[in-house]
């Protein structure tokens, strides 16, 4: 290789002091010293005849040329993780590192569960879990910040592969003392001219919160939208109006005797669909299945109320490495 060429290693370096702009910070997220990482920035700079990174006594942030170079080269970084981390698993099974990106609304209350069966079955694996905003997801992904999404359905987009896990039943939640309380179960008719609470539009509940509302004869409010679904249920607790809360968060935050009780829906299908998305043509997209395959299972161990999709036997052949 061409000496003046950038390395991986400069890319990677430029990448982490994006992510933490601050030279001894990043530093210390590498594992390397101030010095060394200095060195290797001032060397990728070298090599592109770049102006890369803004330096001062406040701090340091890349220049408009620097981010355009981290946005080019975090498709080629994960592209070479995924080398190292596929040939790892052909030795040793799912192993290796995997970026996973999750909503706010649904990783919380899964992937505990998820990630104590990883750690147990695949000691060699690492799964670093990162929030992400709705709105940035595909950006993120294609980007090779994440790995894959732990997302809601539809996710589109012909870059993408998408695994469809489960079907997660979608309750109403109510106030304590609201008449609707003391019902076992209620109806969609049940929430005609009831004010209808929601997340902010950025979130995909809140479409269909807003589609149910408008299909049955309920008002949305929109003066007072949740910035996520704690914020939700306090407002619903404080008796400003009902919303529908997936089963997940129902089973993991609400508790018997709190301020807000959660009703089943009879009648109709009330559902938000989760897959596991990934880009298309990934060089792990084995490994990506198993992972899918061990949520699956995970899911119907733990949560009966949930519809898991897929063929459990078919699981389990993947978890085992048979197919």
């Amino acid at each position: 290789m061409d000496p003046s060429e950038p390395t991986l290693k400069q890319l990677r370096y430029l990448a982490a002091l994006d992510e933490v702009p601050h030279f001894r910070r990043a530093a210390e997220r590498l594992g390397v010293s101030q010095p060394t990482l200095s060195a290797q920035i001032q060397a990728l700079e070298e090599a592109l005849g770049l102006h890369l990174v803004e330096r001062s006594r406040s701090g340091v942030a890349l220049t408009p040329l620097g981010r355009a170079v981290v946005t080019k080269a975090r498709p080629v970084l994960a592209g070479a993780r995924e080398i190292m981390d596929f040939a790892r698993e052909g030795r040793t099974g799912l192993a290796g590192t995997i970026r996973l990106g999750s909503l706010s609304t649904l990783g919380p209350y899964l992937l505990p569960h998820v990630v104590a069966r990883l750690h147990r079955q695949y000691p060699s694996l690492s799964l670093y879990v990162r929030e992400c905003q709705p709105e940035a997801q595909k950006r993120e992904l294609s980007e090779g910040r994440h790995d894959v999404l732990l997302t809601q359905m539809p996710f589109s987009g012909q870059d993408f592969v998408n695994e469809e896990l489960f079907h997660e039943p979608l309750y109403l939640a109510v106030a304590r003392d609201h008449p609707l309380a003391t019902r076992e179960r209620v109806t969609m008719k049940d929430i005609e001219d009831e004010t209808m609470l929601s997340l902010g539009m950025r979130f995909p509940l809140h479409a269909e919160v807003s589609r149910l509302a408008a299909s049955y004869g309920a008002r949305m409010q929109a003066d007072y939208e949740g910035t996520s679904l704690d914020a939700l249920r306090l407002m619903i607790g404080m008796g400003m109006g009902a919303s529908f809360l997936p089963a997940l968060y129902v089973f993991s935050e609400i508790r018997s005797g709190s301020d807000v009780v959660a009703l089943p829906v009879h009648g109709q299908r009330l559902e938000r669909r989760v897959a596991l998305t990934w880009r298309k043509g990934a060089g792990r997209a084995t490994a990506y299945r198993r992972l899918a395959a061990i949520i699956r299972e995970t899911v119907r161990r733990r949560f009966k109320e949930l519809t898991v999709t897929g063929n459990a036997d078919a699981d389990l052949a993947i978890i085992r490495g048979r197919v």
